[in-house]
Parts: structure tokens; C-alpha cells; sequence
């Protein structure tokens, strides 16, 4: 049973800075993919970053420069590090890891439950 437990999320004024972590727990053999997305009210879900396993991040037009994504293999944890946030960013956050539970299975799509994330004027 994999889960993902989302932290970090919360309400924040206009400026402000919050850190998303997601702690990946259960039969995991190795993780590939990981990032997160968003989803505001009335919108589609989207693409926020994703980082690679060279560390590389990729992020989407409307956050970069502002956030930072990382990820800690030993931990099997994922964060998003949200600086200079905008009321546009409120949304609710999803931790998304693509992974496998043997060295020859296929890799699967795995999401959190979601974090709030509210911007405040």
C-alpha cells in the first residue's frame, strides 16, 4: 500500500512564503517521477514542477523564478519551496510520484490527498 503524505500547506498573505513536503511510505522499490500540481476552483489541474533525478527542476511559466522544487531519495520525500506568493497561487497542492515495487515491475502513477494552499491580499 503506497501513500503520500502531503504537509505544509495553510494561509499565507500575499508575499509570503510556504514549504509543501510529501513523505512517499509503503511498498516502494524505487521512485522516478516526482512534483506536484494544482488545482483552483473552476480550473483544470495543472502542472506546477517536477524535478528530475539529476535534481533538475522544470516548472511551469506562471511560478518560475518564485518556487523551487527538490527531493530527498533517502527520505523518499518531495518538497516545494513557495516564495514571493500570489492570490492566483491559492489552490489546492497534489503530491504526485511515479514509482515501482519490484526491479522488474513497470512504474505506476501515485497521488496525495491534496493541501490547501490559500494567498491572501
Amino acid at each position: 500500500q503506497v501513500q503520500l503524505v502531503e504537509s505544509g500547506g495553510g494561509l499565507v498573505q500575499a508575499g509570503g512564503s510556504l514549504r509543501l513536503s510529501c513523505a512517499v511510505s509503503g511498498s516502494i522499490f524505487s521512485l522516478n517521477g516526482m512534483g506536484w500540481y494544482r488545482q483552483a476552483p473552476g480550473r483544470q489541474r495543472e502542472l506546477v514542477a517536477i524535478i528530475t533525478t539529476d535534481y533538475r527542476g522544470n516548472y511551469a511559466d506562471s511560478v518560475k523564478g518564485r518556487f523551487t522544487i527538490s527531493r530527498d531519495n533517502t527520505k523518499n520525500t518531495v518538497y516545494l519551496q513557495m516564495n514571493s506568493l500570489k492570490q492566483e497561487d491559492t489552490a489546492v497542492y497534489y503530491c504526485y510520484i511515479r514509482g515501482r515495487s519490484g526491479r522488474y515491475t513497470s512504474f505506476d502513477d501515485y497521488w496525495g490527498q491534496g493541501t490547501q494552499v490559500t494567498v491572501s491580499s
